[in-house]
């Protein structure tokens, strides 16, 4: 299980470097402004859940996903920089960003005896900061607060869903691609079908 954590851990730094290229590349930014955009975005949401957890930040311990960051970020920038941008390419990019994320922050979590609730919403930490520091480097507000489609709440459901099959029995490994495959569909069918939650509406006075 340690294993495939560490591997996904760096697929998802690589992803969500990708993603915050990509969005800072609509905005014209030049080389530096656009890695380190990337940069935040992969590293930003496990920061803040090892920050939390008070566990030694996962970067900072190993250097080898900073490299992977940096790398995804100058690759996906020389690769894409002359290349008219969609403004809404970077959105599948991110939902597997935010799959793969959240599972891992979760799984740190339990591994880190955090309770059940905890351990779930760090899972939405790691899933959702990243893209939130992207948001706000790239002066957009951020999606997670935007009213829109389900975001944080594909991350929650599949975090929660993790957590109970590890209950249930069944294998670690099994049931992080399960849970990683429900973000991820989940996200991508509220991108699709515009899936949204209730928002809080103020009755005309």
């Amino acid at each position: 299980m340690d294993a495939l954590l560490y591997w996904v851990g760096l697929v998802a730094v690589a992803v969500n470097a990708l993603t915050g290229v990509l969005d800072a590349g609509r905005k014209q930014m030049d080389l530096i402004g656009a890695v380190m955009v990337g940069v935040a975005t992969a590293l930003g949401g496990g920061t803040i859940r090892d920050l939390l957890l008070d566990r030694n930040v996962f970067w900072v311990v190993d250097q080898t996903y900073l490299l992977v960051a940096l790398l995804a970020g100058l690759m996906t920038f020389f690769a894409v920089r002359k290349l008219p941008l969609p403004p809404r390419l970077f959105l599948i990019p991110d939902a597997l960003g935010l799959a793969l994320f959240t599972i891992i922050g979760t799984q740190v979590a339990l591994q880190w005896h955090a309770p059940w609730l905890v351990a779930s919403l760090m899972g939405v930490t790691t899933g959702i900061v990243g893209g939130v520091l992207r948001d706000i480097l790239c002066n957009d507000v951020p999606l997670v607060f935007l009213k829109g489609e389900l975001y944080a709440t594909a991350a929650w459901t599949g975090a929660l869903a993790l957590i109970a099959m590890q209950e249930m029995g069944v294998s670690g490994i099994i049931s992080a691609w399960i849970a990683m495959a429900i973000v991820l569909l989940l996200r991508l069918l509220a991108m699709r079908y515009n899936l949204t939650l209730p928002t809080f509406r103020q009755p005309n006075t």
